[in-house]
Formats: C-alpha cells, sequence, structure tokens
C-alpha cells in the first residue's frame, strides 16, 4: 500500500472527476493525501518516490516519471492481437498522406499515434477540416482508419486481466455491448497487457461490438459509472508496475 498520494488540483483545491474519486477511496483506506499544482511537478518540489502514488493528467505524470527514472510506455492504442476486434481498417500514417486523401476525395478518420494528443480524433471529410491540425508538425504520426457509425461507446477498465468496470461514454446507452466479445478480447491481450489499462469498444451501426481504442492505465480517464475503489485500484496496480522499472526511486526535492 502506498504511505502518500499526491493529486493534482485546478486551483483552490478544485479536483477533477478522477482526483475526486482517488481522494474518496485514500480516505476509506487511510492513506494521506496531498495536493499540488503543476508547476510543483514543473519544478521538482514534489517529495516522490516508491511510497508515493501521484494522479493527474498525462503531461503531468510524464513529469513524474522522468523524476523517477521510468521511461513513459509507448502509446499502443491499437495492439497487434487486437486487430481481428476492430472490425474496420486501420493503419499508420502521416500528415502528408491525409492531405492527400483528402485533396482525393476520401474520408478518413485520424488520430494522433503518439502519447501526446495534439488533437481530438475525428472524421476528416474535405481539405478544409485541415485546420484541425493547425500548429501541428507534418512529421506527427497518425493513426487513420476508415471512417464508420458507432451507436455506443464504453470504456472497460481492466485489472489484472478482469474486467472491474464497464461504464458508458457516448451515443445511446441502450445500445449494449457483447460482453462476450469484450471479454475475447481481454483474453487476447492478456499476455502483453500492462496490469491496469481501459479498452473502449462501441456498437457499430451494423450491431457489432468493435474495438474503439486501448488506452494505458497510468492516467486513465474517469467516466461517471465507474466506482472509486475499481478506478483507484487500476491506477494503484499500474503505478505500482511502473515503479518497478524506477531508475532513480527516491530523487531528492528541489526546495
Amino acid at each position: 500500500m502506498f504511505r502518500q498520494a499526491f493529486l493534482q488540483q485546478l486551483g483552490n483545491n478544485r479536483l477533477r472527476v478522477e482526483e475526486q474519486l482517488v481522494l474518496e477511496e485514500c480516505e476509506r483506506r487511510g492513506i494521506h493525501t496531498k495536493l499540488y499544482l503543476v508547476k510543483h511537478v514543473q519544478r521538482q518540489h514534489i517529495p516522490i518516490d516508491r511510497g508515493c502514488f501521484i494522479c493527474g493528467d498525462m503531461d503531468v505524470i510524464h513529469g513524474a516519471m522522468r523524476l523517477l527514472g521510468i521511461d513513459p510506455p509507448s502509446a499502443d492504442d491499437f495492439p497487434t492481437m487486437l486487430e481481428p476486434f476492430l472490425h474496420r481498417r486501420v493503419w499508420r500514417s502521416s500528415v502528408p498522406w491525409l492531405e492527400e486523401a483528402l485533396h482525393a476525395g476520401r474520408e478518413v478518420f485520424a488520430k494522433p499515434a503518439g502519447r501526446r494528443k495534439y488533437f481530438t480524433g475525428r472524421a476528416f471529410s474535405a481539405p478544409d477540416d485541415l485546420y484541425h491540425l493547425s500548429g501541428i508538425s507534418r512529421h506527427e504520426p497518425l493513426w487513420c482508419s476508415e471512417v464508420v457509425r458507432w451507436l455506443s461507446e464504453y470504456r472497460v477498465y481492466v485489472v489484472h486481466h478482469q474486467i472491474v468496470g464497464v461504464a458508458h461514454y457516448a451515443g445511446d446507452p441502450q445500445a449494449p455491448l457483447d460482453m462476450e466479445e469484450v471479454r475475447s478480447a481481454v483474453a487476447a491481450y492478456a499476455g502483453t497487457a500492462p496490469s491496469g489499462y481501459g479498452i473502449d469498444f462501441g456498437v457499430l451501426d451494423t450491431g457489432r461490438t468493435a474495438l474503439v481504442e486501448v488506452n494505458d492505465g497510468y492516467a486513465l480517464g474517469a467516466y461517471r459509472q465507474v466506482d472509486s475503489a475499481s478506478y483507484t485500484t487500476l491506477l494503484f496496480t499500474r503505478w505500482e508496475q511502473l515503479l518497478k522499472t524506477a531508475s532513480n526511486p527516491a530523487p531528492a526535492p528541489h526546495v
């Protein structure tokens, strides 16, 4: 068990949904909590070590990883063994390719392929849509896919290959997932999956349940149907796994 949890605040002790859930669970578990601002991580003012947990957005968690000597995991939104669950074509591409495709009259869904999400994934249907890429390097890798219609989308929370929660986040909640398909995907991913992660599934307009994407658990977003105990356990489990790779387990904080 962690002796202390650092939780990111937005200022004036305001918390996002994620940190509020972790705060509630830490209080139940008797874990001391301390709120911090982004600047505290940037200035290395947080005395974090192997006995501490940290909760925050992705950029902040990457900063904490650097303090501890942890290499941030590579983003793997579409693991190879899960390709049979996509039910659509997905491929790696580039900004120049997307530009050419749009000028040729193609409609393409595109999203960033790196750890940093420079723009929100969306369907691009005309050259005018390229303004969504303003300021993005032409060398930025992309994930592209054929455009499909989702009736509903859900996040499935997984700890040690076990489903601990399912939360609806978009579309029609009356369009249910095929949980046998979901469990099959979780089993297929078990050999290489992180200890805690989120795997998003949706229901296509064909009625099929399909993989949307996979999200690592260390800075995973929380949707309202997930309970604080399951969500916190997922984050704790993944952070404990990452701490085992730390090369600087007890950095001295700057004062």
